[in-house]
């Protein structure tokens, strides 16, 4: 019974550490708070603003769902993921500007003939370790091995199941892609081998031939182990071109103000990638993801016209909600505020769509 207890225990740090969720907050960043003095930022970090508690501890018994979770994986509906080469050749059929889910909050954007990758998590366990913690239980469509080349690499903040370390190591031609992270990712980046990496705070911006990308406010926290807590910033972005305008979140909880501002910002977006799951039990998980009705009532508060449901049907034992209950409340909701079958996408892994100027 004691290695049991142990394994138990140890097994619960994993998994305390995965959803805490390694870069420092450094004497430049520091110096930038001091001179500027924004209302996230903080002596050590940064907050929410308008303010709002970020995760805190869950309890153990939280932790030990989660590993229960892992070891028994749900059952997969038929069609849920494309096989590799259905998802291949969806990929290079489609011409112009295009949108590949790759599971959870990693997309394949193709947009002005740049090709770029979200929140890069391709591997099986989105934990500090190899052998345990949150897992996968869906392949990815395209294998990494098989993915395009990637201009651009773009992270909304430094969980494990947002930025696997073992995804950014393996992809290729590092020098030649140009990687775009929230304040105090560089760090991360640089050590693995990527020359050419900016930084953005809320309200910065960087134009790449032709694409702007928008660091944006969310509402959430990040972490990569048990002493880093906020010390690196978490975005969501605006990717705008010529032909399309794509809103991308990775995680957030819900701030009427924060979503309005950027609609009286933008007008309106072509495209909203929104995540719909791990939201529940509410008490624990309110100040940093939304339900379902909440990310369809982002949609309406940024004037998207297509929403892109995201953050489901990948990662097990992230929280106590049914699996496959997240698509069925985001569809409900979004035809009940106005969308339609057409513009709300709930998309298999491995699935291509074109991206049309609406």
């Amino acid at each position: 019974m004691k290695p049991l207890i142990k394994v138990l225990a140890g097994m619960v740090i994993v998994f305390t550490v995965s959803f805490a969720c390694s870069a420092t907050f450094s004497q430049d960043d520091e110096q930038r708070v001091m001179e500027n003095n924004p209302e996230h930022h903080t002596a050590t970090g940064f907050q929410n603003h308008p303010f709002v508690e970020t995760s805190a501890s869950k309890g153990v018994l939280f932790y030990l769902r989660r590993f229960w979770g892992s070891v028994f994986t749900p059952d997969v509906p038929d069609g849920h993921v494309l096989s590799e080469s259905e998802s291949i050749r969806m990929l290079n059929s489609v011409k112009g500007d295009s949108l590949t889910w790759l599971g959870h909050a990693s997309f394949l954007i193709k947009m002005s003939e740049k090709t770029i990758l979200t929140d890069p998590f391709l591997t099986e366990f989105a934990s500090p370790v190899s052998w345990a913690g949150p897992r996968r239980f869906v392949k990815h469509g395209v294998p990494p091995d098989k993915l395009p080349s990637i201009d651009i690499l773009l992270v909304s903040h430094n969980h494990y199941d947002h930025l696997d370390d073992e995804t950014v190591r393996s992809l290729e031609n590092k020098e030649k892609i140009h990687v775009i992270v929230p304040l105090g990712l560089k760090q991360f980046f640089s050590e693995r081998g990527y020359s050419n990496v900016t930084e953005l705070d809320w309200g910065e911006s960087i134009s790449i031939d032709g694409v702007e990308f928008v660091s944006l406010p969310a509402v959430h926290d990040s972490a990569r182990s048990t002493d880093d807590h906020d010390q690196t910033l978490w975005v969501s972005w605006a990717i705008v071109s010529s032909g399309n305008s794509v809103f991308f979140i990775g995680d957030t909880g819900y701030s009427d103000t924060i979503f309005s501002n950027i609609g009286k910002k933008y007008g309106s977006f072509d495209y909203a990638i929104l995540p719909i799951g791990a939201y529940a039990p509410r008490e624990l998980m309110w100040m940093s993801h939304v339900t379902p009705e909440e990310a369809v009532a982002i949609g309406n508060k940024i004037h998207a016209n297509t929403l892109i449901a995201s953050h489901w049907g990948t990662v097990s034992s992230l929280s106590d909600e049914p699996i496959w209950e997240p698509p069925r409340r985001f569809k409900k909701a979004g035809l009940n505020n106005g969308f339609s079958e057409n513009t709300l996408w709930i998309m298999k892994i491995g699935e291509t769509r074109p991206l049309f100027k609406k």
